[in-house]
């Protein structure tokens, strides 16, 4: 509130105002425009137009009529207080304006204490909250919404730096925080901002001070966001610098398009603002807009073009007319009174009873905000934010002739070249496939997209920090006495910069003391400091230094592994069963006994070669089992359940027996090496001591990811350190990055890498964050993997001749039973599904049987004579059975009976020869 009292401070020291007296059927309506402006001329001419429109229909205001007074504030504020305080005087309704939103900050805090509602049209500060400034009404869209599309212009061509002019005021200076905001959002930045004096006060001096700033900076992507007189001079020193050429993009607020539809001589001057792009709100076709465009020349005499701020203008009129109305309609009447916090303050020259607050001015703000009506500008209606629904804008690129419309962008669907309203009626598509917008002309006359940044052209040289190392020099290092650098990732670094399309002048900065290798972490933080502009050599890109600057695509791959100590593993005697570990042997000779048995239970009553004494039975299955890995057995099977468990016995025979065959060739063909580490796995679970290499991340890999104690971790420095340590026990193992390792093991076949790389990662140049060289420079080394350069530099510095001799360990070439245990579960299942219908079948029998043979005499019902009778069954021949099956029932045919002597068991044998005569047909 202070700024109210500071008002009235004013007001005691103008002395009286000259007042103009107002008809009780008058609605009074203030504006305050700065009339000497492009919007401020527009504005007057439309609002009378729309007060004209308004009075000639009574039934509007009902009978009443609207009298618009126009105070000019002249580009200045308190001109500005002064005519919102006479407005206050004169019970008006509503106030049209302010211009700026420096001034509606200001006002917003008297309209909340008299209740007179603020509507405009220009003053667009996303700040003016309607939280804070409940009385003030924006009825054109916001700066949010420009900012957002901005924002999606710059993400859609793929830029990621951009630089902000603007001019120092409110709304300007809160645009462009809101811009910063949405470009966040797509991962983009605002990477200088520089203001500007608030027009119209900026002059050459000030705008060519901050252009030549910009001009030795990256980004050349310009986004300009101020009014139209120092816009307009900020192009002019624009290309005077040579600041409109090939290369640079500029974007501008609505402000550039208000120009050039109200300005219908400065088409002709394009030359300077020429490939521009620029905003202007979107007003639908429409009937009554194309009217008022006709009539335009008639009210503006061809004083000034219309723009779209004068249709808003138009419509904003008609809002307090159509509200007042609703307003009247519903029983309220105008009336005002005096504030008791004013007349309290009593004594002075203040003459404070003359402001009054608009009794109904609650209600009329409701019945405002309520609004929905189609306007010149389209549908007019506030959302709960009190913005306006869809907010849309046309994006203009500025041409030799004029300008020509290259799409629009809406809230609803972001990016399009059709137009927002013909969207509305589908579900709305914000995806980046559904993003479109015509070919642009840019500075200079080029069609093609410009990149966005080039390497400032400010004399100073690329600071680049390589590692001074003093091992594995083939990758980097100083030439002794000299300024000179080479290695494979100095030669990768050169070969990618000639393919840029800028020049980049540079100089190699070596890091570290020449005594060990330095620190690869501290190396990279050397950029976030400001020391290195850029950092190249063998660095990995690991986590941690990815938070604090960017990479570029890898150039070679890289990744943890482990190297130990070995021993050729001789043939000998037994090499033979070194293909299979010794539970593959068991389980396999387990099976080839249970499929022997499997068989001779199923072929035993049919197979006469599966019959016989005890004796030969055994040696008949242990002869049948083992010769089916050579496919010899001489026995015949005849039953069906023995074929199906043979065929699929066989297949299993072939799988083993073609593993081992390749197995035992790779073992008496090739040279093995053998050691008790098999991997990290081995590692984390032994105590041994570890050695890393000095400075590279491992370290910390091992100690924070795998849990490892320092205190197993030993830093070693060079090659010859690692062998020395491996060859005298000092270390179990040496854990470093593979293209370390391939060299290492080159000239020390010894030693071996174990197991399979435990991390995956590469090797990268590292620039600061967000540096587009570091993009263009990614770019560049894809380009030397595909034409083959990438992989004739590293022939150059990495090609080594590997021991031949160097292979995985013999434990890890034996076939485990893990490899095969599918096999064996599919063989057992069928055996035991065999043997379980076989069961089931000779139960089946045996059951049909047993009751035609009861006797109540003879004590074979106990549990030991049953199992007995049926062991005895299904050991007879079937042929036997079925003899004496015939010969039973020849005797029953004749009635015969046999003698009361005959013995229980020979009774019993006829009987099953009969049983077995029943099943002979499903057997064969």
């Amino acid at each position: 509130m202070n700024q109210v009292w500071l008002v009235f401070f004013f007001l005691g020291c103008i002395g009286p105002f000259s007042l103009v007296a107002v008809s009780p059927g008058t609605v009074n309506v203030g504006a305050i425009f700065t009339f000497g402006s492009i919007n401020g001329r527009v504005a007057r001419i439309a609002m009378k137009a729309a007060e004209d429109d308004i009075n000639s229909d009574p039934s509007i205001l009902g009978g009443r009529k609207l009298s618009i007074t126009m105070h000019d504030s002249n580009f200045s504020g308190f001109l500005g207080i002064i005519g919102a305080l006479q407005f206050m005087e004169t019970d008006t309704v509503a106030i049209i304006g302010p211009q700026s939103a420096v001034m509606a900050h200001v006002l917003s805090h008297l309209a909340n204490e008299l209740h007179v509602p603020l509507l405009s049209f220009t003053a667009l500060d996303p700040t003016l909250s309607p939280l804070q400034y409940p009385y003030f009404v924006q009825t054109a869209p916001n700066d949010l919404f420009q900012m957002t599309a901005i924002a999606e212009m710059v993400s859609y061509y793929g830029w990621a730096d951009i630089i902000a002019v603007y001019s120092d005021d409110d709304q300007s200076r809160n645009g462009i925080t809101a811009l910063g905001d949405k470009l966040s959002e797509r991962r983009c930045k605002i990477s200088y901002k520089a203001a500007l004096p608030p027009d119209p006060l900026a002059n050459r001096s000030d705008v060519q001070d901050e252009l030549v700033k910009i001009l030795r900076m990256e980004s050349r992507i310009i986004v300009l966001h101020t009014f139209s007189k120092t816009g307009l001079l900020v192009f002019d020193v624009a290309r005077s610098l040579g600041m409109m050429e090939n290369g640079f993009v500029w974007i501008a607020s609505t402000w550039l398009s208000t120009v050039l539809d109200s300005n219908s001589t400065f088409p002709s001057n394009t030359a300077s603002i020429q490939g521009v792009l620029t905003l202007r709100p979107h007003t639908p076709d429409s009937k009554r807009k194309r009217d008022f465009i006709s009539r335009w020349n008639k009210l503006s005499n061809g004083s000034i073009g219309l723009n779209p701020y004068g249709l808003y203008a138009y419509d904003t009129v008609w809002m307090i007319a159509n509200a007042m109305k609703v307003f009247l309609e519903q029983g309220n009447t105008i009336t005002f009174s005096n504030d008791s916090k004013l007349s309290d303050l009593g004594g002075g020259t203040l003459n404070l009873a003359a402001l009054s607050i608009f009794d109904g001015g609650k209600q009329f703000l409701k019945i405002l905000l309520q609004t929905n009506m189609t306007g010149l500008t389209g549908p007019m209606q506030f959302d709960h934010d009190r913005s306006l629904l869809y907010p849309s804008y046309d994006i203009i690129n500025v041409i030799e002739i004029g300008y020509r419309q290259i799409g629009y962008w809406s809230n609803y669907s972001g990016l399009s070249v059709v137009a927002p309203e013909a969207l509305y009626g589908k579900p709305p598509n914000r995806s980046s496939s559904n993003q479109h917008l015509f070919s642009v002309l840019w500075p200079g006359g080029v069609t093609a997209k410009p990149r966005g940044w080039v390497f400032p052209e400010n004399g100073r040289q690329l600071r680049v920090g390589i590692p001074n190392r003093v091992s594995y020099r083939d990758f980097v290092s100083t030439v002794n006495g000299t300024n000179l650098v080479q290695g494979y990732c100095i030669d990768v670094f050169l070969a990618a910069i000639k393919l840029l399309p800028y020049a980049v002048p540079y100089r190699f900065i070596p890091f570290g003391d020449g005594h060990e290798n330095p620190s690869y972490s501290d190396l990279a933080n050397q950029i976030t400091r400001g020391v290195f502009d850029a950092v190249i050599g063998d660095m990995a890109i690991v986590t941690n230094r990815t938070r604090v600057v960017d990479f570029t695509q890898p150039y070679i791959e890289s990744g943890l592994v482990v190297v130990a100590p070995v021993k050729k593993s001789n043939s000998n005697a037994w090499a033979f069963l070194r293909p299979f570990s010794p539970l593959m042997w068991g389980v396999t000779a387990i099976f080839f006994l249970v499929v022997g048995a499997v068989v001779w239970v199923l072929e035993h009553r049919i197979n006469d070669e599966f019959r016989g004494p005890p004796k030969k039975q055994v040696v008949t299955v242990l002869w049948f089992s083992f010769s089916t890995m050579f496919f010899a057995h001489r026995e015949n099977t005849m039953s069906t359940l023995g074929r199906l468990v043979l065929i699929i016995w066989l297949f299993v025979v072939m799988i083993v027996n073609s593993s081992y065959t390749a197995s035992l060739t790779s073992i008496l063909t090739v040279q093995q090496l053998s050691s008790p580490i098999k991997g990290i796995d081995t590692l984390i679970a032994s105590n041994d001591h570890i050695g890393f290499q000095v400075g590279s991340f491992a370290q910390n890999y091992l100690n924070e990811e795998l849990s490892i104690a320092k205190s197993r971790l030993i830093a070693l420095g060079s090659p010859e350190e690692y062998a020395r340590a491996l060859a005298n026990g000092t270390v179990a193992a040496i854990v470093d990055e593979g293209p370390y390792i391939d060299l290492f093991l080159s000239e020390h076949c010894e030693f071996s890498i174990r197991g399979q790389e435990f991390t995956k990662s590469g090797w990268g140049f590292a620039f600061p964050r967000d540096s587009p060289l570091a993009i263009d420079m990614s770019t560049a080394i894809l380009s030397l993997s595909e034409n083959g350069d990438l992989q004739k530099i590293h022939n150059k510095w990495l090609k080594r001749k590997v021991c031949s001799s160097q292979s995985s360990d013999s434990g890890s070439e034996q076939l485990q039973l893990q490899s095969f245990w599918g096999l064996f579960l599919i063989c057992g299942i069928a055996c035991f599904l065999a043997l379980l219908i076989y069961f089931c079948m000779t139960l089946r029998q045996f059951n049909r049987y047993l009751p035609e043979d009861t006797d109540p005499s003879i004590g074979g019902s106990s549990r030991s004579r049953r199992i007995q009778t049926f062991l005895s069954f299904a050991d007879d021949k079937v042929d036997e059975w079925k003899s004496k099956s015939k010969r039973k029932r020849e005797l029953t045919d004749g009635y015969a009976r046999e003698d009361e002597s005959v013995d229980g068991s020979g009774r019993i044998q006829r009987d099953i020869s009969q049983e077995r005569h029943k099943s002979d047909g499903w057997l064969h």
